[in-house]
């Protein structure tokens, strides 16, 4: 008993030191961090067009950024092959934290998955940021077009015409999927800038059909410019509350399903925010923080709810392991035939 006091009271003491100088640690990376982005420029790559969806809520967090990072926060469209371009720029930039972007996770981890000869990024290194939002997306097709169900278009024997930017991209790989497995006549065409373009070639009739998100959905049917068709995920969207949903329209096959299931799990990696792999660690945390106090603001949310351009934060922890589980998810076979199916057999 005469000498346990002093042995707890001294690891106490020692445990106390530790918390503490850990804590002196944390605090002084995040200044150092800190004072490394006052007065700088951060690029906040886009790799679509002006106009869409990826672009809209960039330049609706730019503005925050600055505010939380003390940088200039720019945004930089730099379209090409539905965003992959884009990507493999800033996975191979200098690892100095004044690039970030915001990514298709969709197409990101289904290029890395197949992969996709032109995919020069690993999502299990790069820079995760965290996610920014996640919703269903939506068939759509332009106005003139009939008849306008899953289960009626399966029976008209039409062949229809859908548009994308990059091979697998979001836009065009959804359309090859639901072409897959409702066994349709399709031809997909890429080469658009991005969903906006597409969405216009739609309006025009220049395409038939777009598979998107239902974010950038509503926008094109409120503008008249599209009819929507069915929701691709197993729940409705908060767009479409009185569209049915595929799982609803089509009665399925086991086949059908694993398709529409993958289809599902893809949709759900959504818009995510990345950086350079190989970044400083005080800076990775210091950018993750910021991004974390952006996506939690009440004021941001609001405005987003205001333009329906909705935010539902997911931190950079779970974005992580969200990506690398989809990546790890499939047989070599389903992998192969996945490729198939997206790189070839529509276009």
């Amino acid at each position: 008993m005469f000498t346990y006091r002093p042995i707890k009271t001294f690891l106490s003491f020692l445990v106390a030191m530790t918390c503490a100088l850990a804590f002196t640690v944390s605090a002084s990376a995040a200044e150092s961090a800190k004072a490394f982005y006052k007065g700088k420029t951060v690029k906040f790559v886009v790799g679509y067009g002006p106009g869409g969806g990826y672009d809209t809520y960039a330049r609706m967090l730019a503005p925050y950024l600055t505010k939380v990072l003390g940088a200039t926060v720019v945004v930089e469209n730099q379209p090409g092959a539905g965003g992959i371009n884009a990507l493999n720029k800033v996975y191979g930039a200098a690892p100095d934290g004044l690039q970030i972007m915001i990514v298709n996770g969709t197409g990101a981890a289904l290029n890395q998955l197949i992969g996709t000869a032109s995919v020069h990024f690993d999502l299990s290194k790069i820079g995760h940021l965290g996610t920014v939002s996640a919703s269903p997306w939506v068939w759509i097709v332009h106005p003139g077009f009939t008849p306008t169900t899953p289960t009626a278009i399966m029976k008209s024997g039409k062949t229809l015409r859908w548009g994308g930017a990059g091979i697998a991209d979001a836009l065009s790989d959804g359309a090859d999927m639901t072409c897959e497995a409702l066994n349709l006549k399709c031809k997909v065409v890429i080469g658009y800038k991005g969903s906006h373009d597409v969405a216009l070639a739609v309006a025009r009739g220049e395409m038939d059909a777009m598979y998107v998100s239902d974010t950038s959905a509503n926008d094109y049917v409120r503008n008249k410019e599209a009819v929507p068709v069915a929701s691709m995920s197993p729940e409705r969207s908060r767009f479409f509350p009185d569209l049915k949903t595929i799982y609803e329209d089509i009665k399925m096959t086991p086949e059908q399903k694993w398709w529409f299931d993958f289809r599902s799990k893809l949709d759900d990696m959504g818009r995510i925010l990345v950086t350079t792999p190989g970044i400083p660690k005080d800076r990775l945390e210091y950018l993750q923080a910021a991004v974390k106090k952006v996506l939690t603001d009440p004021k941001l949310i609001a405005e987003g709810e205001k333009s329906q351009r909705y935010i539902k934060y997911i931190n950079a922890d779970k974005t992580r392991a969200s990506a690398l589980s989809l990546v790890a998810s499939i047989s070599a076979e389903r992998k192969k035939q996945v490729k198939e199916v997206v790189e070839v057999k529509f276009h």
